[in-house]
């Protein structure tokens, strides 16, 4: 073969190559948006996220969120959210005509999620892919949380407390007869507890999840701050 046929031998090649990637980036683009526009509804189960606020004001410092974290705001386990799940993996930001949160609702939910940063987030990442209106997901996610009972030592903390995710794992437990071990996971950060993930069937009943009870933290022990105000 001549060099020069050779050289228009490479080049075609890896144009064909070229052509390929972009191909595979589009299709892979198209896909993952398909996914996201896709309607909600089907989905497996839920997870019910429980902040605890301090650890969130105590790490983020100046970045969090003045309307949770302002002094004289006593909030202490607080709902980050209601998120539909598959067995594996999740949906999000699914179609949906309702994209923002009627403020009359949003005011109604500030004893249980004290942003409406955070509220309105919650509804277009995870509300939208529960098949319920607006009204209906947030009606579902004040119930979730009375399903849950936290144990009354983490209700209002004075001081730090310093203990392990077995042991907040155990409160819960106690506290909420029936609970599965492998559907409660207490999620880290550095050395803080961050918040608990509490697995419940479409029907709010408790249930399994190994993949997120997989995530749950790995330190031995862990703070949690006192409550502000407290």
């Amino acid at each position: 073969m001549s060099t020069t046929v050779a050289a228009a031998y490479c080049a075609e090649a890896t144009r064909r190559v070229a052509a390929l990637a972009v191909c595979i980036l589009l299709l892979t683009g198209s896909l993952a948006a398909a996914q996201q526009r896709r309607p909600g509804g089907d989905f497996d189960f839920y997870v019910l996220a429980l902040s605890w606020s301090p650890s969130y004001c105590e790490v983020e410092g100046r970045d969090a969120n003045r309307q949770q974290c302002a002094m004289g705001r006593p909030y202490a386990f607080v709902v980050h959210g209601l998120w539909p799940q598959y067995e594996r993996g999740y949906p999000s930001d699914c179609r949906t005509s309702e994209r923002d949160v009627d403020r009359d609702i949003v005011r109604s939910l500030y004893d249980l999620i004290p942003s409406w940063g955070l509220i309105r987030h919650e509804w277009r990442k995870h509300g939208t892919c529960s098949g319920l209106s607006q009204r209906d997901y947030f009606r579902l996610v004040r119930r979730a949380r009375e399903r849950v009972t936290v144990p009354p030592a983490f209700r209002r903390l004075a001081d730090y407390r310093v203990l392990s995710p077995a042991e907040v794992e155990r409160a819960f437990l106690d506290a909420n007869p029936g609970m599965h071990a492998d559907g409660f996971a207490p999620v880290c950060d550095r050395r803080y507890l961050r918040e608990v993930r509490i697995c419940l069937t479409k029907d709010l009943g408790f249930r399994s999840c190994p993949e997120t009870e997989r995530r749950s933290c790995t330190l031995g022990r862990v703070v949690m701050p006192p409550v502000r105000g407290g």
